[in-house]
């Protein structure tokens, strides 16, 4: 049977669709039959990850990256949407996982699946969002360890080179001549300080001396207290007793004298408060009062004629006269007299 040409040019076009559709799926990270499935994660930037990347659990490959795109107005401020698929229908990706994308060998990046040390039963379903993260590549590592380093070098040359400075400045004609001027300082201090050593040795051969003598007199004193040892103790015995004398006092009799005193005191009281007695009745009676100052005035006014006018009182005459007024005695002018000299003025 011979095959027309037509038949053969349809069948290479429709292997070559076939080809291409395969490759296209290849390069998009779909698998060739289909049938995978997908989920989404957001993060910050796309990391320069790219599309067919690797999605690796645990050094293995699972997935692809189908397609990396920018989304405007994401709540959580993470722009960059990447959709990625899981080839392999036994891995489930369980509640709890993280997507980073990191580093998948030395110079490969890709998406990396990381779970949770405990996982449950729970599993995200097919186009669930799975949190992710951008984990630092090793350059960054690399340099975020030797950053610290870098300031620390740089801040020991920085003081390596004032050091140098300094030792440089140090060294010159003008650093000699005070080195050699403070050597001589030191050399006449250095005398000194023997002079005054040799002060000291001949101020302590001196008072050694009048050291003895002290320490003679300290030990009369003590000789002289060892004697007189007998005299203290009677005298720390006269004051003990003296002490137990005080102690053993009638106190109690004393304050029981007084607590009864202080009752009589607060009987009175109450009597006066209550109007008893002659000092309750001065006390509480306003009329007697009233009439002991009445009486106070009316004295104070007689006295006070008494001075102005005693010829209405006591009346005498030089020449026999007839005398005017109340007679009185002798007796009785003289009481008169002493009252009037007792009055203040």
């Amino acid at each position: 049977m011979k095959i027309s040409k037509e038949i053969k040019a349809a069948v290479v076009a429709i292997l070559a669709i076939v080809l291409l559709i395969f490759g296209i799926n290849f390069l998009k990270g779909n698998s060739i039959f289909g049938g995978d499935r997908e989920f989404y994660a957001y993060f910050p930037n796309s990391g320069q990850l790219s599309v067919s990347s690797n999605v690796t659990l645990n050094g293995v490959n699972v997935g692809k990256v189908k397609n990396i795109e920018y989304v405007q107005g994401n709540p959580t401020n993470k722009k960059v949407r990447i959709t990625f698929s899981i080839q392999n229908d036994e891995v489930k990706i369980p509640k709890g996982s993280i997507i980073e994308i990191g580093n998948v060998d030395l110079l490969t990046k890709g998406l990396i699946i990381v779970m949770p040390n405990e996982t449950s039963d729970d599993y995200y379903e097919t186009y669930s969002t799975i949190p992710g993260k951008i984990s630092k590549d090793m350059v960054s590592q690399v340099k975020a360890f030797t950053d610290p380093i870098t300031n620390k070098l740089q801040t020991m040359m920085a003081s390596i080179d004032k050091m140098v400075t300094s030792l440089s400045s140090f060294w010159d004609s003008t650093a000699t001549s005070e080195i050699e001027g403070s050597l001589k300082e030191v050399k006449r201090t250095i005398q000194k300080l023997g002079s005054v050593a040799d002060e000291l040795q001949t101020f302590i051969a001196q008072e050694k001396i009048q050291f003895a003598r002290i320490m003679s007199n300290v030990e009369q004193i003590t000789n002289n207290l060892k004697k007189s040892n007998d005299q203290i103790s009677a005298i720390i015995g006269n004051s003990k007793k003296i002490s137990d004398d005080l102690v053993n006092a009638n106190f109690k009799s004393v304050i029981l004298d007084a607590q009864t005193a202080i009752k009589k005191i607060n009987l009175v009281l109450e009597d006066v408060e209550k109007g008893n007695g002659t000092l309750g009745k001065l006390v509480h009676d306003e009329k007697l009062y009233l009439e002991l100052v009445e009486s106070n005035n009316e004295l104070q006014n007689l006295v006070s004629d008494f001075q102005l006018h005693p010829e209405r009182y006591i009346n005498f005459s030089l020449f026999g006269a007839k005398t005017k007024g109340v007679p009185i005695s002798k007796k009785e002018e003289k009481k008169l007299r002493i009252i009037l000299d007792s009055i203040p003025d």
